[in-house]
Parts: structure tokens; C-alpha cells; sequence
């Protein structure tokens, strides 16, 4: 069924959903939303399964005229939300007709919010997935980012019978001076003084950050004497930071599927939210954290993630 006919696409809209695993190995990412947690509260909000695609919206967001009757959440950034020029709370679900006009402005603070429709955008599902990757042209809107007059369709419209808010005390921050926990490795045998420096230097994030990865300005990572500058090519995961020849960090995220460039760090799953709602000019530092650590903060992750799917 149509719900939405796109009216002004916003900066870069697409269709995510959790994510396409099992093709890394033929060269095609996982993609998927990059802030999950976001993306996992506006389909609980709405009643979809935990796997349902939303719209991923970067920076500014669509206008679009509503065709069908729904049920919609937008979560995420701090963005403004308007229906027929009238704003709607985020965090919370809320009712559309056909005819009203649904608008999503350009971010306060953040950078994507995920609006979610009951029963989820309704597009081909390409291996295992409705996600876009746009570099390879798979997935999504016909692999691309959403354009003016492109219409939507969802798998039903009934989504949730009553409206819901997201508890205020679960909502996630959007701080502009950013703590990632890490663990050192895989290859911080490449570096000495460069490891002392990684964790206590700040960075800032650069204007290159993107679905790929995220580059980081501020001191020159340094590795060790007589190791190679690059290293064998091997898969590549998100949240792995990469140190590049130039020595400034990337953080690597959804769209990548190998890498030759030794990798100082990882940046923990949950910690990965933060990343996706970073701005250019934000400024990031590192905590090390070991094995022990990650494993509890991933457990104490999950059971988040249990709860919220349980909470309505």
C-alpha cells in the first residue's frame, strides 16, 4: 500500500534496516542503519518487528505527502518534526491521514533520525536485507538515495492500535564532547608512543564522515619504528579504527569490507550510536577498556535492547 510520495528528499534519505550479513566476503557491506539503537525504539514505538526498514534520514529531512492513514515515530537526532506545518514530539508515535503533508526539518543536534512507519517501508529484499548501500547501487529505493517524487510503500499500515512514548530516561544524549570505550587492537603491536597518544589526545570530527567511516583531525598517530606502513588486507568491522598513512584515525563503519591499514583500536558496539549522531567539529576522545569490560558493557547492551523490544 502507498503511504508517502516524496515531495523534497532532504540531504541523504534512505531505507535501512538492521543490516546485510553473510556477503562481506563478495565485497558487499552489511550496511544497515548506523545508529541502532535509534532505529530499534521508532519500530517498537510503532509496533514493527525489530528488523523492519525505516527511513534513515542525515542531517535535514524529507517532506513528504501522506497517502494512506499510518501510524509513524521519528527517533534519533534532535529534528524537528511538523505535520501540516504543526509540530509533532520525536520519541513518540503519532497518527497521519491522507492528505496531511509530514515534514522533517534540518537537525539541532545530531546528525540522522530514523522515522519508522507501522509495518515498515516496503521495498525488494536483496540478499537478506531491504538496506541501500548507494556505492554498489543495492537495496533500498532502487539503490539510491530517495528523490523527488519517488513513492513509498509499507507492508500494511495498521502498525500499534494506541499511541506510545519513548521513557525519557532511556532517550540517548547527543553530548558534542564524545567518550568512545575502545580496546586496544587488533594490531596495536604497530604502535609504542602512538598508543599513549591515541588514548590521550582529543580529535575532532572532519568533514569526511560518512556511512564508510569517519575521519578524525588532531595529532598524527605515530607507528612504531621498522613496522610496515600498511598490513595484508583483511576484513574490515565497524567500530575498528584504522590509522592510515597520514596518521589520522577512521573510524570505520557499515560500508566497508577490508582494509590494509593497521588497525589501533575498537570501538565498542554500543559506543557506535555516538559515533553515528557525530557532527563535523564534534570532538572525540578515547577510554581503553579491556576484554572483561566489553564483554559487560555488550551484555548490559543487549538486555537494553531486550527490554526496549518488550517494553510496549
Amino acid at each position: 500500500m502507498e503511504v508517502f510520495a516524496i515531495l523534497e528528499p532532504g540531504a541523504f534519505t534512505t531505507v535501512q534496516d538492521g543490516g546485510r550479513y553473510g556477503y562481506q566476503q563478495f565485497g558487499i557491506p552489511v550496511s544497515g542503519a548506523l545508529d541502532m539503537f535509534s532505529y530499534l525504539a521508532a519500530n517498537v514505538l510503532v509496533g514493527n518487528g525489530d528488523n523492519a526498514a525505516v527511513l534513515e534520514i542525515t542531517f535535514t529531512g524529507p517532506k513528504m505527502e501522506v497517502l494512506s492513514d499510518a501510524i509513524v515515530a521519528v527517533t534519533g537526532a534532535d529534528i524537528p518534526v511538523l505535520v501540516n506545518d504543526g509540530p509533532r514530539p520525536a520519541w513518540t508515535s503519532f497518527e497521519v491521514r491522507r492528505g496531511d503533508v509530514l515534514s522533517v526539518r534540518a537537525a539541532r543536534r545530531g546528525v540522522r533520525a530514523y522515522l519508522a512507519v507501522g509495518g515498515g517501508i516496503s521495498v525488494p529484499v536483496i540478499m537478506g536485507s531491504r538496506s541501500t548501500y548507494t556505492a554498489g547501487k543495492i537495496g533500498g529505493y532502487s539503490g539510491r538515495a530517495l528523490a523527488k517524487g519517488d513513492r513509498l510503500h509499507s507492508e500494511s499500515v495498521n502498525g500499534r492500535s494506541r499511541l506510545v512514548a519513548f521513557p525519557e530516561e532511556l532517550k540517548p544524549s547527543l553530548p558534542d564532547e564524545i567518550t568512545l570505550r575502545a580496546l586496544p587492537g587488533p594490531q596495536d603491536d604497530y604502535f609504542e608512543s602512538g598508543l599513549d597518544a591515541f588514548f590521550n589526545s582529543e580529535f575532532t570530527v572532519s568533514s569526511k564522515a560518512d556511512r564508510m567511516g569517519y575521519r578524525l583531525e588532531g595529532p598524527s598517530i605515530e607507528l612504531k619504528e621498522g613496522v610496515p606502513r600498511s598490513i595484508i588486507s583483511e576484513p574490515s568491522l565497524s567500530g575498528a579504527v584504522q590509522i592510515p598513512a597520514d596518521g589520522h584515525p577512521i573510524i570505520l563503519l557499515v560500508e566497508q569490507t577490508a582494509g590494509g591499514y593497521a588497525k589501533i583500536a575498537t570501538v565498542v558496539t554500543p559506543d557506535l550510536n555516538l559515533v553515528a549522531q557525530a557532527k563535523p567539529g564534534n570532538r572525540i576522545r578515547f577510554k581503553r577498556v579491556d576484554v572483561a569490560e566489553i564483554h559487560r558493557l555488550y551484555a548490559d547492551y543487549r538486555s537494553l535492547l531486550e527490554h526496549i523490544k518488550r517494553m510496549f
